[in-house]
C-alpha cells in the first residue's frame, strides 16, 4: 500500500472535524481530487506540471475546461434560466483573481447573481471564493472567508486599499455594493458602509477599478454605473421602441431608461490603530460625472498618453466611449472623441461590453480592444503614441463573427511567443434569437484570435483559430465574465469564464511550445503596494515588451495582478525598467534565465533620472 503523504494525512484530520453541509461536500471532493491527482501516474513519473500540456495537441493552443476535475462546482443565477424579461436578469456576473492569503498562488472569486423571487427562498445564490490548493484543484471557502455575499451582484476589482498586504474585494451589484476588507487571516470584513464607498444603492454598478489616480501612495476606485433600473416602473417587453429586436418583443433597455453618472471614490487613507480607511465621494468635482447619457460597463486602466497619471477607459453600451484624461489635478476630462476612441472609423456609437489593453503590436504603446453587440465588430484601438488611436479592427483581420455578442475578453499571449493574442466570451442578451430565428445564438462558442505578428504586409494580423484550439472554445454558452491568471505558476495563461445562468469555466491549454517566459509581481514600498498602475518595460536588443498593472478590466472582472511576458527564445533580457505609480523610474537587473516569476520590490532598482 502506498504511504499517505503529509500534505493528505492534515487534509484527513480536518475532515474527522467537519459535518456535512453544502461547503463541506466541496471539501470531500477537494480532498479526492487531492488524492487523485497525487497517486496518478504523472505525480509517479516526477511530473511536476498540473494539467501538464504535451505534443499530442496542435500548437499553439488546445483548451480544455477542467473546472469540474478542479473542483470548481458552480452555477451561475442571474434570474430566469431560459426567460429573461428584465435586463437585469441578462448582464450577468464578473470573475476576480487574487490571492488572498498571500501564498503565491493565485485564487478565483465568482460574483454571482439572484433570482427575482429570491426573498421567498429559504437558501439564496451567493458568490464564490475558491481557494487554490496547489495541486490543480480548488476548495470553496466562501462561509469560511465571510464572503458569502448575496445579491445581484455584477463586477468586482481587487486591491489592497489600506497597504497592509493582503489584496481586498470591491463587488459592484445593482443595489449597494460592497468593500470586503481582507482581515489577513483568511477572513474578509464587509466594511462598505464604515468606508464610504457602498453608494446609495440606486445607481446599478458594473465596472470597477482600484486606481491611485493622485499618485498619493493610497488606492482610489472608481465605478462605472449602467442605468437607474426600477422593477416597479420598468416596461413590460414589447411596450416600446426599446422593448423591440428585429421587430420581436424582448426585454427593454438600456435605451429608453435612465443613466447613472460614474462614481468616483478617494482614498482618504487612515487604517492605523484599528482605524477604518475612509473614502470620500469625489465625482462631480473630479468631473467624473459630467459624461452624461451613457450606459457604461467595463473598466480599464491605461496610461494612454504616457505622461505618468493614469487615465481610465470604460466601454457603454449603446453610446460612445469614454476615455478620462487625468488632468494631474485631480480631475478628469472625457477626450474619446479627440482621441479616436469613442466610435469606430465610421464614427459610429457601438454598443460596448468588455475591453483591455496590451501592446498588441509591440511598439511600445499601449492598445485597446473592445467587444460590442451582435451586427457589429468588436473594436481595435491601435496607439498612435501621441495619445490618439485608430481603428485598426479590419486591417487587422478581426472585423469578423459578426453574429457574435461579446463580453469578457483579455489579451493573453496563449503560446508565450511575445505576441498578445485575443481571447473572448461570447452569448447574447436575448433567449428569443434562438425562437424567432434572428441570426444569432443565445449561446455561442468562444472565440480565440491568434497574433501573427508582423505579416508581410508589414501589418500585425491576427487570425480567427477558435474551431481548432480545443473543446473548450467550442461548447456553446452564453458567456459574460472572463479573468485570466497563471493559476499553476507554470508559464501558462488560464482563463477563468462566468457564464450567464450556466456553470463556470476553467480554460487550460494543453498544447507545449518552446518559448520562454517571464512572469513579473511588482511591490509598492513608496508607491501603493499592488504597484496598480506601474508600467513594466523589458528590453532585449531591439525587441521592447510593455504592460502596466492594472484592477479591473474584461467584463466587469480583475485580472492576476502579476504582469505575464511571453518572451519567444529570447533567453536573456538587456533591462528590465519600472515606471511606479509615483511617477520614479527604476531600471532592474534581468534574471539570467527566464521562465519563473520574478518579484521587484520599489527602492530596490538603480534609479533613472527621469521623472515625470
Amino acid at each position: 500500500m502506498f504511504p499517505i503523504p503529509k500534505q493528505i494525512r492534515k487534509l484527513l484530520a480536518q475532515a474527522r472535524h467537519r459535518s456535512r453541509r453544502r461547503e463541506e461536500i466541496h471539501f470531500f471532493c477537494s480532498l479526492l481530487l487531492t488524492v487523485a491527482l497525487f497517486y496518478s501516474p504523472l505525480a509517479a513519473h516526477g511530473q511536476t506540471q498540473l494539467y501538464p500540456a504535451n505534443a499530442d495537441h496542435p500548437s499553439p493552443a488546445w483548451f480544455v475546461d477542467v473546472a469540474a476535475k478542479a473542483g470548481i462546482l458552480v452555477r451561475n443565477v442571474n434570474g430566469s434560466a431560459e426567460a429573461k424579461r428584465y435586463i437585469l436578469e441578462a448582464t450577468g456576473s464578473g470573475v476576480a483573481i487574487l490571492d488572498y492569503d498571500r501564498d503565491g498562488w493565485q485564487d478565483i472569486f465568482l460574483v454571482n447573481g439572484t433570482t427575482l423571487d429570491a426573498a421567498k427562498s429559504k437558501s439564496k445564490p451567493t458568490s464564490h471564493l475558491f481557494h487554490n490548493n496547489r495541486n490543480g484543484t480548488f476548495t470553496d471557502v466562501t462561509v469560511r472567508a465571510g464572503i458569502a455575499f448575496s445579491g445581484w451582484g455584477q463586477g468586482a476589482c481587487v486591491g489592497d486599499y489600506d497597504n497592509d498586504g493582503y489584496d481586498d474585494l470591491y463587488i459592484t451589484a445593482y443595489g449597494k455594493n460592497h468593500l470586503f476588507h481582507n482581515q489577513g487571516n483568511g477572513t474578509f470584513k464587509d466594511v462598505s458602509e464604515q468606508s464610504g464607498v457602498s453608494g446609495t444603492g440606486k445607481e446599478w454598478g458594473t465596472g470597477c477599478a482600484f486606481v491611485d489616480y493622485d499618485r498619493d501612495g493610497r488606492l482610489d476606485l472608481i465605478v462605472a454605473n449602467y442605468v437607474h433600473f426600477d422593477l416597479a416602473t420598468i416596461p413590460k417587453p414589447g411596450s416600446g421602441p426599446g422593448c423591440m429586436w428585429k421587430g420581436v418583443p424582448v426585454m427593454c433597455g438600456p435605451r429608453g431608461l435612465p443613466y447613472a453618472a460614474n462614481t468616483l471614490f478617494h482614498n482618504l487613507g487612515g487604517g492605523r490603530a484599528g482605524e477604518s480607511v475612509r473614502f470620500e465621494e469625489v465625482s462631480k468635482p473630479s468631473g467624473i460625472e459630467r459624461t452624461n447619457g451613457h450606459y457604461c460597463f467595463s473598466v480599464t486602466t491605461l496610461d494612454y498618453n504616457e505622461d505618468g497619471w493614469t487615465d481610465v477607459y470604460i466601454a457603454c453600451d449603446s453610446t460612445p466611449s469614454i476615455l478620462y484624461r487625468n488632468n494631474h489635478d485631480g480631475t478628469f476630462t472625457d477626450v474619446a472623441a479627440d482621441a479616436g476612441a469613442a466610435f469606430n472609423e465610421d464614427g459610429r456609437e457601438q454598443a460596448g461590453m468588455g475591453s483591455t489593453s496590451a501592446d498588441y503590436d509591440r511598439d511600445g504603446h499601449l492598445d485597446l480592444f473592445k467587444t460590442n453587440f451582435s451586427d457589429d465588430t468588436s473594436t481595435l484601438y491601435r496607439s498612435q503614441g501621441d495619445g490618439t488611436f485608430t481603428d485598426e479592427t479590419h486591417s487587422a483581420g478581426i472585423a469578423i463573427n459578426t453574429d457574435a455578442l461579446g463580453w469578457g475578453t483579455m489579451f493573453a499571449d496563449v503560446d508565450n511567443d511575445g505576441w498578445p493574442d485575443l481571447l473572448i466570451a461570447n452569448g447574447h442578451v436575448y433567449p428569443e434569437v434562438d425562437s424567432a430565428r434572428l441570426g444569432s445564438f443565445f449561446r455561442e462558442p468562444r472565440f480565440l484570435y491568434y497574433n501573427l505578428g508582423h505579416t508581410s504586409s508589414g501589418l500585425v494580423k491576427f487570425k480567427d483559430i477558435s474551431k481548432t484550439s480545443g473543446p473548450a472554445l467550442l461548447n456553446p454558452l452564453s458567456g459574460r465574465g472572463l479573468a485570466t491568471a497563471d493559476l499553476f505558476n507554470d508559464g501558462r495563461i488560464e482563463a477563468v469564464i462566468n457564464n450567464l445562468s450556466d456553470d463556470t469555466m476553467l480554460l487550460v491549454n494543453l498544447a507545449r511550445n518552446r518559448n520562454h517566459w517571464l512572469g513579473v509581481h511588482l511591490v509598492g514600498t513608496t508607491s501603493n503596494r499592488d504597484a496598480i498602475g506601474a508600467r513594466v518595460t523589458l528590453r532585449a536588443g531591439t525587441r521592447v515588451w510593455v504592460d502596466e498593472v492594472r484592477s479591473g478590466s474584461s467584463y466587469n472582472s480583475s485580472n492576476d495582478l502579476r504582469l505575464h511576458f511571453g518572451l519567444g527564445s529570447d533567453t536573456q533580457l538587456d533591462s528590465i525598467e519600472i515606471r511606479w505609480p509615483n511617477g520614479s523610474t527604476e531600471v532592474f537587473d534581468p534574471p539570467p534565465v527566464p521562465d519563473h516569476i520574478l518579484e521587484v520590490i520599489e527602492g530596490k532598482g538603480h534609479t533613472f533620472s527621469k521623472q515625470r
